[in-house]
């Protein structure tokens, strides 16, 4: 499982890379607080639940990063970890994190929310599960 970011003109492309499409899911998120702080300074205190549908892969990870967006926005919380189940068109996960610490997070930007750019969920030639997006900043 890894993340990545890929740079698309004033936002931030988030890809997740993993085994199975939930772990895809996960580090998507994970690149998705990247883009905010280092996930690694991101303490697992608070569980947060988070559960979102939709039609295809594609929309279901845009909804996914954009509920967790929200839930960063009115909880005031940065998350650095994350736990995904999907079945079919339903996804239903955990995030863990704990409330914006300015002098400790140093937040970079504020993620406004997923985009349909360079939207793509599928498997890359190695069959690993990609999942990535633009997301704007």
């Amino acid at each position: 499982m890894s993340w990545q970011h890929f740079p698309h003109e004033a936002d931030v492309g988030v890809r997740g890379l993993g085994q199975t499409l939930a772990e895809a899911f996960e580090q998507g998120a994970v690149a998705l607080t990247a883009a905010v702080t280092d996930p690694e300074s991101v303490s697992p205190r608070e569980p947060v639940e988070i559960s979102c549908v939709g039609q295809d892969p594609e929309i279901l990870f845009v909804d996914w990063l954009n509920a967790v967006v929200y839930e960063m926005a009115t909880r005031g919380m940065l998350f650095g970890r994350f736990e995904v189940a999907i079945e079919h068109d339903r996804l239903r996960a955990t995030a863990w994190g704990e409330p914006v610490q300015v002098e400790k997070h140093q937040p970079a930007v504020e993620v406004k929310g997923a985009t349909y750019t360079a939207l793509r969920v599928g498997r890359d030639e190695e069959g690993r599960w990609v999942a990535q997006c633009v997301v704007d900043v």
